[in-house]
């Protein structure tokens, strides 16, 4: 699990760190950089994907030009912040952190390196080039001619180390790290290494839920959410396939809406054979997806991707609390706070609800960070709202509400940052 992402020179960051904890809230003005930290996430994934760098900037395109991934906000040479010519992405997992560097110059120090630390030895791990060293639209890029990567490994106390090295060669198509496991003489700890960041990467999601998409049938055998909330049938009919865990589904769905729901009913089109969505009510009406409400079926989908056995690692969530009734903001917080607490699975969100840091928990509370971006500044910075001066005492004695809203965290941020 991811416990920190610092992003350097990456779009309007100089060099900031996200704390990342089971459930983490990420406030901000607009403009401020929340979404950079959005594309940062969507950067990592895409490595755990396999995509090249030309396909994570622009997008690719599957069989019959769908699109397969939509590419990083902005032109490829935005992603690097302004005047320089690489960033940096370092991730932290329990034991590990990771470097990713990005960008024509190849004088950066190796671009992916990784550290562990234990109480009885030390290791050292790392790949140098080349992962991703350039891009076409990027200026005068550097391009590596023999793609060979050198990797390292050090294990034991400083003076009494064992060193494992491979030097391999790696197609300029695909990212590197994920080739390593395919090759035979490569060490196991090499693999071990490639496999537990690649696999951190790919078990992301990231929701953007469309009403009108998750209205849609289904084809059987999709139990997968698509990004926009797509095959919200099927993936809901498999959940309701455990008892258990329809029970479950059925009554934070009577928490979380108006409707008294007693059973989800999913009609198969005998043309199409696509599976549809209805949901029964105690006074025996039913109502298919075509009439439930926008929010209902934001729950439902929230509910479908927490809920589901193909759950991913982590969950990015854009203004959660978009099309959310306050009355029922703490319902979903609820939920979100006991489903990560068991461990399996990460939510990061981003949020412009003024009440919802009275609403989380302590430990939420702890994970909540304030993005700020001054008008006179071309960086952003991350702090934890809990460096903010009395900003416990404020929550617990008058929540942090008003306050949000009146700009009080962006302002104290810029005084104790010294940007005023």
């Amino acid at each position: 699990m991811i416990t920190s992402l610092s992003l350097v020179d990456f779009k309007n960051f100089a060099n900031e760190t996200l704390r990342v904890g089971p459930f983490t809230v990420i406030v901000g003005a607009n403009a401020s950089g929340k979404s950079n930290i959005r594309d940062a996430f969507r950067f990592l994934h895409g490595i755990g994907r396999g995509y090249s760098l030309a396909e994570i900037l622009g997008g690719k395109h599957g069989v019959g030009g769908q699109i397969e991934w939509a590419g990083i906000r902005g032109a490829a040479m935005e992603v690097i912040r302004f005047r320089k010519t690489a960033f940096s992405l370092q991730v932290r997992l329990p034991g590990y952190a990771y470097r990713i560097d990005v960008g024509s110059d190849t004088t950066r120090p190796g671009v992916f390196r990784v550290t562990r630390e234990e109480l009885t030895r030390t290791g050292t791990y790392g790949i140098a080039s080349p992962i991703y060293t350039s891009h076409p639209e990027w200026p005068d890029p550097v391009r590596d001619q023999d793609n060979d990567l050198n990797l390292f490994l050090r294990m034991g106390k400083t003076g009494n180390q064992r060193k494992y090295g491979d030097r391999i060669s790696v197609r300029p198509d695909q990212p590197a790290l994920t080739q390593i496991r395919e090759h035979r003489h490569v060490v196991r700890r090499h693999k071990e290494h490639a496999e537990q960041v690649t696999e951190a990467f790919a078990q992301m999601r990231f929701l953007d839920l469309i009403p009108e998409l998750m209205r849609q049938p289904a084809f059987p055998g999709q139990v997968m959410l698509g990004d926009s909330g797509e095959n919200l049938p099927t993936v809901l009919r498999e959940i309701c396939a455990d008892p258990t865990r329809k029970e479950t589904l059925a009554s934070w769905t009577r928490e979380l809406t108006p409707m008294d729901v007693v059973d989800f009913e999913f009609p198969t089109d005998p043309l199409t054979g696509r599976v549809q969505l209805a949901i029964k009510e105690k006074n025996n009406r039913t109502v298919s997806a075509y009439g439930v409400s926008d929010g209902t079926l934001r729950f439902l989908a929230m509910l479908a991707a927490l809920l589901g056995e193909n759950s991913a690692g982590l969950y990015f969530f854009e203004e959660i609390d978009n099309g959310i009734h306050p009355s029922r903001m703490h319902l979903l917080l609820n939920l979100i706070e006991g489903i990560t607490a068991k461990g399996a699975v990460r939510v990061v969100t981003t949020t412009h609800s003024p009440e919802l840091l009275t609403l989380v928990n302590d430990q939420t509370f702890d994970n909540t960070s304030v993005v700020y971006r001054d008008e006179s500044a071309d960086y952003g910075i991350i702090r934890p709202v809990t460096r903010l001066p009395n900003a416990g005492e404020l929550r617990k004695s008058q929540g942090l509400g008003r306050l949000h809203t009146s700009g009080w965290m962006e302002d104290a941020l810029a005084f104790t940052e010294g940007i005023i």
